[in-house]
C-alpha cells in the first residue's frame, strides 16, 4: 500500500513503514507525517501485525524535515502532524524496529530513541542539528538522550550538533548494532522476524514494563520541547539560520 511518499506493507506479521522520497534523501513533509501517523495507527490496531519496522528507500533513512515545507507549515502547536506522529511513536504498544542506511538527520535520529531495536550500516551518518538552526531538541530527546549516554555525551551531540558515525551511535546507546554497508534492512528484518515469532501479548506486556516509568516524563517533555521549539522557530536566530541555509552561506549569529 502506498500513499504518496510513504509505503506500507504487512509481511510475516511485520508492518513495513517505508519513507520513499529518495530524490530528496527521504526528507519529510507535513503530508508525509500525516501518512506515517495514519499507517502507524493502522499497524497498531491490526491484530495480524506484531512488529513495526521503519526504513528508508534509496539508500537513506531520512534527511529530516524538508525545510521548504517546514517553513511554510511550521509545527507550531501540539496538534500539528509532526507532534501527532511523535506522540504515536512514543506511545506505541508494539515493538518498533528501525533500519538505518545513509543519512539520519534530526527526526531521523531522534525517532530511534523510541525504537526497541535499531540497526545502522557502518557508513550511516547521524546528525542532531537543532541548535545550529536556532531551534531546540524534539521527540523528547532532551530527556531520553541523557538517560542513554549521560549528560556530557548528550550535550556533545545536541549542543555541538555535529554529524556522528554509526559506531558512535552504538557506543552511546542510540542503536542496537552496526551492520555492513547495505545490510541494515536485512539485519533489522531478521530481528523483527524473531520478535514476530514470540508470544505477542507477552511481548507487548514486556515492552510496556520497560517503558512504564518513563511514559509520563516523555509525554511531558514532548510538550515542553514543543512550546520552546515554537518560540525558537519564531526567533531572529532561527530566521538567520534558515535564510543562510537557503542562500547556501554560513549563518552569522554575531549580532545576537
Amino acid at each position: 500500500m502506498s500513499s504518496g511518499s510513504v509505503q506500507y506493507e504487512v509481511r510475516d506479521h511485520i508492518a513495513y513503514l517505508t519513507i520513499n522520497r529518495p530524490d530528496k534523501r527521504n526528507a519529510l513533509t507535513t503530508v508525509m507525517y500525516q501518512q506515517l501517523t495514519a499507517f502507524f495507527s493502522e499497524a497498531e490496531h491490526d491484530n495480524n501485525v506484531r512488529v513495526i519496522l521503519f526504513h528508508g528507500a534509496g539508500g537513506h533513512f531520512t534527511a529530516g524535515n524538508d525545510l521548504a515545507d517546514f517553513l511554510t507549515q511550521p509545527p507550531i502547536d501540539a496538534d500539528s502532524p509532526v507532534m501527532k506522529f511523535l506522540f504515536a511513536v512514543a506511545g506505541a504498544h508494539k515493538p518498533l524496529v528501525a533500519a538505518v542506511e545513509g543519512v539520519a538527520v534530526g527526526i531521523g535520529t531522534t525517532l530511534l530513541l523510541h525504537c526497541d531495536l535499531s540497526y545502522a550500516a557502518r557508513d550511516a551518518k547521524f546528525s542532531l542539528p537543532f541548535v545550529n538552526l536556532g531551534l531546540v531538541p524534539e521527540a523528547a530527546s532532551s530527556l531520553l538522550l541523557p538517560q542513554l549516554c549521560g549528560h556530557a555525551r548528550a550535550a556533545e551531540l545536541l549542543l555541538l550538533g555535529e554529524p556522528f558515525t554509526a559506531d558512535t551511535a552504538k557506543e552511546y546507546g542510540l542503536i542496537t548494532g552496526v551492520t555492513g554497508v547495505g545490510e541494515a534492512l536485512t539485519t533489522a528484518e531478521n530481528a523483527a522476524r524473531k520478535l514476530a515469532l514470540k508470544p505477542p501479548a507477552a511481548l507487548r506486556a514486556s515492552k510496556a514494563l520497560l517503558k512504564r516509568h518513563g511514559r509520563g516524563a516523555v509525554s511531558d517533555t514532548l510538550l515542553v520541547e514543543a512550546a520552546e521549539f515554537k518560540l525558537r522557530l519564531q526567533s531572529p536566530e532561527a530566521k538567520e539560520a534558515f535564510q543562510a541555509f537557503l542562500e547556501k552561506r554560513a549563518p552569522d549569529f554575531s549580532r545576537f
